[in-house]
C-alpha cells in the first residue's frame, strides 16, 4: 500500500501545483507594478505618510496593499492593510446614507417629506418645506460648515443652532455640499429609531457584513492600529484631544451624520461589494436592489442621494471613469469611487492632515490613482 500512498501524494502535489501555477497566471493577468509605483511615488512626495488602498473588479478584490507609515517618523509603524483611519465624510455615505436606504424601503423614513416632520423646530427661518432628499442631495440651502464649538457646548445646543439657522440660498436652486445636512439626517435617524447611529450601524451594517475594525469611538486597546489625524496642539476645543478628526463630531459625541466613523480598507471592501451588487453580499440581503438604484442613479442633480457622481473634466476619479460612476470623498484623505459600468471600484484611506490639513496635494493626486487603475485594470 505505501506505493499507492506515495503515488497519491505525489498527484496531490502535482494538482496542488497545477492550481497554484493557474493562480499566479490568473493575478499576473493584471499589472499592478505602475499602481505600486504611484502610491510609492505619493508617499515619497508627502502626500500622506501613509495609505491603504483596495481595488475591486468584477466582484473580486484584485489588490489590497498599504504603503508608508502611520507617521513621517520613518521610526513610526508601517501602515498596512488592518491599519484603522479616521474615515470623514465618507460616514455621509457608508453610515447615515446606508441606514437610509433601509429606512426609506421600510416605510420609516419618507425621502419627500418634509425634515420638519421629524424636526419641528427646523421649521423655522423660512425652512419648513426643505425636504429629506434635498439633505441628501445637498440642495437644502444650508451653508456649508459651522464650528459649533465656537458657541454650543451640548449636541442638543448644536441641533437647536441648526434648526434656527437660515437658508443662504434657495432650497432646490443649486446644489452646495453641507456638513449640516447630515448632521441633521444623523439626528433624523435616531429619532425614527430610538436608538444611536452607532448602535444603528452596527446592528443593520457591521455585524452583518462582518466588519469588525468599523465603529464610531474606538478603544483605547485599539491605538495601535489607529493612523493619526491633527495632533493635540490642533485641537480647539476645552475638552481633551479625541480620536475623531472632525471637531463637530467630537462635540457631537464622537458619532455623527457627518463625520466620526473609523475603518480599514478591508472592511470598507464588503460594504462596497454588497452595494455593487445590488445590496446583496454572500447571499445575505442587506438593501433591495430597487432602492440601491433609486440611490445611486444619475439624475439631473450632481449629486446622487447621499453619495457623489462624477463630473466629466474635474472629478476626484480622474477621466476615466464613467459619468454614472458613484462615490465620496473624506477630509482626511479617504475616498471610494465605483464605476457600474466597468464594474470597478478604488477605496483609499490615509491620512493626509497628519501633522497638518494645509497638506492638500491629495487633491491633483486622487484623479492620477484612479487613472492608474483603470489602466491597470481593464486597459487605456
Amino acid at each position: 500500500m505505501r506505493p499507492f500512498r506515495k503515488l497519491t501524494a505525489a498527484l496531490a502535489c502535482a494538482a496542488i501545483l497545477l492550481m497554484a501555477t493557474a493562480l499566479q497566471a490568473s493575478a499576473g493577468a493584471t499589472n499592478f507594478g505602475r499602481l505600486d509605483a504611484v502610491m510609492k511615488g505619493a508617499v515619497r512626495d508627502s502626500v500622506f505618510p501613509g495609505a491603504s488602498l483596495a481595488v475591486i473588479y468584477k466582484g473580486k478584490t484584485v489588490y489590497h496593499k498599504a504603503f508608508g507609515h502611520l507617521t513621517y517618523d520613518p521610526q513610526s509603524a508601517p501602515a498596512d492593510t488592518t491599519t484603522i483611519y479616521d474615515a470623514a465624510s465618507l460616514t455621509k455615505a457608508v453610515v447615515t446614507t446606508s441606514i437610509a436606504m433601509q429606512l426609506v424601503e421600510r416605510d420609516s423614513l419618507d425621502l419627500r417629506a418634509p425634515v420638519a416632520r421629524y424636526l419641528p423646530g427646523f421649521a423655522a427661518s423660512g425652512k419648513r418645506r426643505v425636504t429629506i432628499e434635498q439633505l441628501m442631495r445637498h440642495t437644502s440651502g444650508l451653508r456649508a460648515h459651522t464650528f459649533y464649538a465656537k458657541s454650543c457646548r451640548t449636541p442638543g445646543e448644536v441641533f437647536r443652532a441648526i434648526e434656527q439657522d437660515s437658508l443662504i440660498y434657495k432650497t432646490g436652486s443649486d446644489t452646495k455640499y453641507s456638513d449640516l445636512n447630515f448632521i441633521l439626517l444623523g439626528r433624523i435617524v435616531e429619532q425614527v429609531t430610538g436608538q444611536s447611529l452607532a448602535a444603528n450601524f452596527h446592528a443593520r451594517f457591521a455585524a452583518p457584513l462582518g466588519m469588525k475594525s468599523t465603529m464610531f469611538n474606538p478603544p483605547s486597546t485599539l491605538l495601535f492600529r489607529i493612523a493619526p489625524t491633527a495632533p493635540d496642539a490642533a485641537w480647539q476645543l476645552a475638552t481633551p484631544r479625541p480620536l475623531v478628526n472632525d471637531q463637530n463630531a467630537a462635540l457631537l459625541g464622537g458619532a455623527a451624520g457627518h463625520a466620526g466613523l473609523f475603518t480599514t480598507t478591508g472592511d470598507l471592501t464588503k460594504m462596497v461589494k454588497m452595494l455593487m451588487n445590488g445590496g446583496e453580499l454572500d447571499g445575505k440581503r442587506s438593501i433591495a436592489a430597487s432602492t440601491v438604484r433609486m440611490f445611486l442613479s444619475k439624475t439631473e442633480w450632481p449629486r446622487a442621494i447621499g453619495w457623489d457622481m462624477a463630473t466629466h473634466g474635474k472629478s476626484s476619479a480622474g477621466s476615466r471613469f464613467s459619468a454614472n460612476s458613484w462615490g465620496h470623498l473624506g477630509y482626511t484623505g479617504t475616498s471610494i469611487w465605483v464605476d457600474p459600468e466597468r464594474d470597478l471600484a478604488v477605496i483609499l484611506l490615509s491620512n493626509r492632515v497628519w501633522p497638518t490639513e494645509e497638506n492638500i496635494k491629495i487633491r491633483k493626486f486622487r484623479p492620477l490613482l484612479h487613472d492608474t487603475v483603470v489602466e491597470c485594470v481593464v486597459g487605456k
